[in-house]
């Protein structure tokens, strides 16, 4: 029996869907960060309290710093879904770019924007 060398339509569609998933949930936590980094609080205890207001501005500081950054890795993210959408399209989704054996499903379900088998990736570090 030949190797099989891509993943079946119906395949493809149920990868489809996981990844249209995880770009939704994915969209929203970027979102979510967004709104974090450029949201300015009003009527809080900075408007008032200068005593404690320098501690809390480093401390803004930082958590907006650790939001922005999480939102680049999020934007990322995103962008690699949708990759992983377009190679769907192409019906290339699922084959290993070093190896071009198809990559095993668990690994697809677990991180659908993977380009690399397990075999692969192991062979990189």
């Amino acid at each position: 029996m030949a190797e099989k060398i891509r993943y079946t339509d119906e395949e493809l569609i149920e990868f489809k869907e996981i990844i249209l998933k995880k770009i939704d949930k994915a969209k929203k936590d970027y979102d979510l960060l967004k709104h974090t980094i450029t949201h300015e609080e009003s009527n809080d205890t900075q408007d008032t309290s200068p005593t404690f207001k320098v501690l809390e501005e480093g401390a803004a500081t930082l958590s907006k710093e650790e939001a922005g950054k999480l939102a680049q890795r999020q934007l990322k993210f995103i962008q690699h879904l949708q990759a992983a959408l377009v190679r769907i399209e192409n019906k290339t989704y699922g084959i290993c770019r070093e190896t071009g054996k198809l990559i095993s499903k668990e690994r697809l379900r677990a991180v659908p924007h993977a380009t690399l088998s397990i075999e692969a990736k192991q062979r990189q570090r």
